[in-house]
């Protein structure tokens, strides 16, 4: 049902410090920026995200899975890996060594240096870091994914909630995704954001989007808590992810506002609604053609 990520759609209160390390730092790219339309506002049921200054950021590669950067003010008892929804954006890097060299100073802080992911030959080798705006980014090297540059795009998104089970269920059931059983991990970031004991086992599954997209399901530990949120606004951190659909009709869902035609950069003309996850992590899903060309 989900074909692609299109969009991953990022709150931060800096937005030209934001934009600026993300162009020094991962070579990225400003493709477009506006202000949210009153329209896009409706149709996320995010009515005081309307005026907001954004930009829109492309790897240089040319991916067409973007980065959207909205202005947004601080939420209070918000940070990074402590509450239920969108966690972590994980880009493609060629090697994560040479990325802790070159972040070394930077606006990035390295939260966990490179590391095999598991014991076994070419298995993904990773490091976690938090930007400008708080935001939480994995940088991977995975062979089974092609990369074009020495940073590309998105190819995994991270989400936490409070069960597996209803992860599983709802990406897998109404979602249409296959989805993996689930094993548990020991993930020493989570850990130390929660305050909960370094072995603390996670489990952790992959909803496969297509063969270049996925997304990872992570079960949190009860430390962590629903994410709050101004009234009105996008959620703080990962507030969004868009994925390409053939068409909203028939896909098992609420909306949180009525589908709408939305005309900025990269809506194009395309019908898009938002719907909630288990973890209340909001799902833009965009219809892969206009409606004049069906």
């Amino acid at each position: 049902m989900l074909k692609s990520i299109l969009i991953v759609t990022i709150t931060v209160g800096n937005l030209g410090a934001v934009e600026r390390a993300w162009q020094e730092h991962f070579n990225y790219s400003s493709v477009g920026n506006g202000k949210v339309s009153a329209t896009a506002s409706e149709v996320w049921g995010a009515p005081a995200a309307a005026g907001s200054p954004y930009v829109l950021m492309q790897a240089e590669s040319g991916s067409e899975a973007l980065v959207r950067f909205v202005a947004a003010e601080p939420v209070d008892g918000y940070a990074p890996m402590t509450t239920y929804g969108w966690n972590a954006t994980e880009l493609l890097v060629k090697d994560p060594d040479v990325m802790a060299e070159r972040l070394e100073g930077s606006p990035f802080e390295i939260i966990g240096p490179p590391a095999d992911l598991w014991a076994a030959p070419n298995a993904p080798r990773a490091m976690q870091v938090i930007g400008p705006g708080q935001e939480l980014v994995y940088l991977t090297r995975n062979d089974n994914f092609t990369i074009n540059t020495e940073i590309d795009r998105v190819f995994i998104m991270v989400v936490g909630g409070p069960s597996m089970d209803g992860l599983r269920d709802f990406y897998g059931d109404r979602l249409g995704l296959s989805v993996g059983e689930a094993s548990p991990f020991k993930i020493s970031i989570i850990a130390d954001a929660l305050g909960v004991p370094a072995d603390t086992e996670i489990p952790l599954a992959v909803a496969v989007v297509s063969p270049e997209f996925l997304i990872e399901l992570d079960e949190y530990p009860d430390a962590a808590t629903p994410r709050p949120r101004l009234p009105g606004a996008l959620p703080p951190g990962v507030a969004m992810v868009s994925f390409a659909v053939d068409q909203l009709e028939g896909i098992n869902v609420d909306w949180r506002g009525a589908p709408v035609a939305l005309t900025a950069n990269p809506y194009a003309g395309r019908r898009a609604a938002v719907t909630v996850g288990p973890a209340g992590e909001w799902i833009e899903l965009i219809e892969t053609a206009t409606p004049e060309a069906e």
